[in-house]
Formats: structure tokens, sequence, C-alpha cells
């Protein structure tokens, strides 16, 4: 595996194409194929999953990791090493609150938001609560793209996101997963460019001023990762490069690192110095 990418503190140009090379056509039936591959591997796969433990808190601390999967899968597969990841960081930092979901779920996750962080009735949160979040945001695939929408909505509630993380961010129809809000102080974005499948190759600041994006890395494979064993054939086949980045176990060390150095109470008062719109 390898890793090339681009360092930017403030805006980087330009959005990366899902599907290139290919006439529109073709296109269209690459993403339908890799849609039903993905639907037919994790919507109905039901030996492979287990109860999930993570569940909504009314812990009354501001500091949160959210991630979202991709594609069909359900928060409680095993095999996705998302869920690995939440589940390790709860055990180290019990006093942060920790949720994955699936990527459909952004009202689930806002509302979430809100009422840890002492909403009323009306769904307002104190301003002083405001200024205490510290919210860090990732997903794969679809899961990325629903970090960013879930990120654009804490923007119109006047709510800081500390850090979003992006893996091979896939947008859904009507959502620009490539266009980073103001109220998000740092932004990182990692993809492959290969297969059917491919990742938003570049992530760019809505507000330079507000927002640093630390990076639109790319990551190559060889061959994939040994957890990507674990998916069917088909996945193999059909969606290699798409699910070897999300097998990658650097890759994951890499994220864990930036989740735990992004829960340091300083960075969030940097974000909440800078006024939200």
């Amino acid at each position: 595996m390898q890793q090339t990418g681009t360092q930017a503190p403030f805006i980087l140009a330009g959005t990366g194409p899902l599907i290139g090379g290919t006439s529109r056509r073709r296109a269209l039936t690459a993403l339908a194929l890799g849609a039903s591959l993905f639907m037919s591997h994790f919507g109905f796969a039901e030996d492979a999953v287990t109860p999930a433990s993570a569940q909504i808190s009314t812990r009354p601390d501001h500091a949160m990791v959210i991630g979202f999967v991709g594609g069909f899968v359900r928060r409680d597969d095993q095999r996705h090493p998302e869920l690995h990841l939440i589940r390790a960081l709860e055990r180290e930092h019990p006093d942060v609150y920790f949720a994955l979901l699936e990527n459909k779920k952004v009202s689930v996750a806002y509302h979430s938001i809100l009422k840890r962080l002492g909403s009323d009735e009306y769904g307002i949160v104190p301003e002083e609560n405001k200024k205490n979040a510290r919210i860090l945001l990732f997903g794969h695939s679809w899961g990325a793209s629903a970090a960013i929408a879930l990120s654009r909505r804490l923007q119109r509630a006047g709510i800081p996101v500390t850090l979003t993380v992006q893996v091979d961010s896939v947008a859904k129809p009507g959502r620009d997963d490539g266009l980073i809000p103001a109220n998000v102080l740092q932004a990182v974005n990692f993809y492959q460019a290969r297969g059917l499948i491919r990742g938003r190759s570049t992530i760019a600041a809505a507000d330079p001023a507000r927002t640093t994006i630390l990076g639109n890395f790319r990551r190559e494979y060889k061959r994939q990762p040994e957890a990507c064993r674990a998916f069917p054939w088909y996945a193999r086949v059909f969606t290699k490069d798409h699910i070897a980045i999300e097998c990658d176990p650097e890759l994951w060390f890499e994220i864990r690192s930036l989740l735990v150095q992004n829960l340091q109470p300083q960075l969030a008062l940097n974000a909440s110095a800078q006024p939200v719109n």
C-alpha cells in the first residue's frame, strides 16, 4: 500500500469524479452494479452480525465521536473496522460519547447531538454548550457523505464541528460531500482512484478562514489487506479497491490517532472562538 496526498492549510480547488474514463451509460451501469453488490452483500447478510453496544447516551459530557458506515452496511456488522474502532475508543475514553450509525440515520445523529448538548423542548441549545462541544465525525463511502450532511445541519443550528474524516467518500443524490461547511474546524479526505466505485479525490473549505483542510490523501493497493477476506468473493472482485481502503489497518490507525488528538478540549475552544453562520 502506498499513500500520496496533498496538504493545504486552506482551500483546495476542484472535486473528484466518482468514475472516470467511461461513457455516461457505462458509468451508470458500473454504479448500478456496485450498488447491487453492496445491497446483496451488506443488506441481507444475517450470519455476520451481532448486537451492537452503542446506544444513545444521556451523559453530560460534550465530547462526541460519531461514525457512519457505508453502503447498506448495518452498524453492528463485525466485518467492518469502523465498529472495532468505536468499541476500542469506548474502552479507552469512558468520558466520551461514541456511536456508529447507518448512513441513512443523519437525523438520528443530529437530534442525539442536540439532546446531549442540553437542548430545550424546541431544540434550542444553550450558547455555552455550543462553545464547549467537541464533535468528531467520520465515515466510509456513503457514510463519509453522511458525516458532511450532518455537519451542514449542525451549521444551521450554530453548532461547531471539531473534525470530519472522509474515507473514499461517495455522495448520495442531492448531497455535496466535497464542500466542507464553515462550522467545521478541520477536515481530512482519504481516497482511492481505481475500480468501479471511486471516492471523492478533493474536498474544499466553504470558508478557508474558518476551516483547515488537512489534506486529500490517495491510497493505492497492490493487494487487498488481509481483513478483506471476510467479505464475499463478488465484493472482493467487483468493488475490491473500494473495500480495500476500508479494510486498511494502517489507515484506521491514522484515523484513530486523529480522533484521539482532536478530543483535546483546547481544540474545541479554538473552534468555538469563530462564529458559526
